[in-house]
């Protein structure tokens, strides 16, 4: 398998969900899918040095860093920070519409500034030897998206971006919230399949209400080059990912029961204790692993109410695993 195949399927950067421990649930489910750090802001890491944001484990590999900022040469300081810390891709964000995110004129703001982004993209491809890409919207308030997505396709290709992924809704900056923007603007999949015919040579990968593998394949049948995942592979990460590798990848291998999972996790919650973390900071990303199983409410029961206490241990899991077990 080529290290691009892995854009076939990647999972969504989540802000407070695609943390590391997330990523490494993720990780035992599939070991092709594209995996994305939350955004990390460019000013984060050059000016307030917080470099602890960049941490991750091997074991995620492949593995992009989202970044957001607008200054090039910020950009270009935090894209090398993310090559040296040894992620495999970085992405410039382009289509997160929160209040935080407009204050700081980076996220989808930037869809209306096409050559900014462009220079961004140049400044960041000139800083690092790893692949450099954009995640956008369609368009943004009154921006028409048939002529705003080709034009800022354009100016981002020509500045040498070759990957993208393309959020299927316009983004409204101001009367929505960003909750609201992840629902309420009608999705356009067929603008972005469009947009693959008009630019043949940009790898186009689809983002926006996407809830199942079937409609992943259906999406990747049509011509697009990728597929992005977000909140269902959250909520449902055992019946998104489990079977990815096989459907997506066409990778030859067992597929991992969710019991199996959680077990294989045991030894990197160990690991998080005995440095001080607490469980709860990584049971939280396991409540959907049984979703739409016998037992799945109990699981997250026990999970919620148990793990947030102090001194909580793998025990715990192994009460939740109980529950599963009684009500198969």
């Amino acid at each position: 398998m080529t290290k691009y195949q892995a854009h076939r399927l990647a999972i969504a950067p989540m802000m407070d969900w695609t943390d590391r421990h997330c990523r490494y649930l993720h990780r035992l489910l599939s070991r092709h899918t594209l995996l994305y750090t939350e955004m990390v802001t460019a000013p984060a890491l050059v000016r307030g040095g917080a470099l602890h944001l960049l941490d991750f484990n091997p074991e995620e590999h492949p593995v992009a860093l989202q970044l957001g900022g607008s200054d090039p040469q910020e950009l270009a300081a935090a894209a090398r920070l993310g090559e040296e810390a040894g992620y495999d891709q970085i992405d410039l964000n382009c289509g997160c519409p929160s209040d935080r995110v407009q204050s700081g004129t980076f996220g989808a703001v930037l869809m209306k500034s096409p050559d900014l982004v462009a220079d961004c993209v140049a400044a960041m491809r000139a800083a690092v030897s790893c692949e450099v890409t954009v995640k956008c919207r369609i368009g943004v308030d009154d921006q028409e998206p048939r002529d705003a997505l080709p034009a800022f396709l354009e100016r981002v290709s020509a500045a040498g971006c070759r990957r993208v992924t393309v959020h299927a809704r316009k983004a409204w900056l101001k009367g929505l919230s960003p909750k609201e923007n992840r629902d309420i603007p009608p999705l356009d999949y067929a603008l972005v399949q469009e947009m693959k015919r008009a630019f043949p040579d940009l790898h186009v990968s689809i983002n926006g209400g996407i809830e199942s593998l079937e409609t992943a394949e259906a999406l990747l049948a049509s011509g697009l080059d990728g597929v992005m995942i977000g909140r269902a592979a959250y909520h449902r990460p055992w019946e998104i990912l489990a079977d990815a590798d096989a459907r997506i990848f066409g990778a030859a291998g067992p597929v991992p029961a969710p019991e199996e999972v959680a077990r294989a996790m045991l030894p990197y919650i160990d690991r998080h204790l005995a440095a001080g973390g607490r469980l709860h900071q990584i049971t939280r990303h396991m409540l959907g692993l049984f979703a739409g199983r016998p037992g799945a409410r109990g699981w997250r029961r026990v999970l919620s109410e148990e793990a947030v206490r102090d001194g909580a241990g793998p025990e715990v899991i192994e009460r939740a695993l109980a529950r599963v077990a009684v009500a198969a």
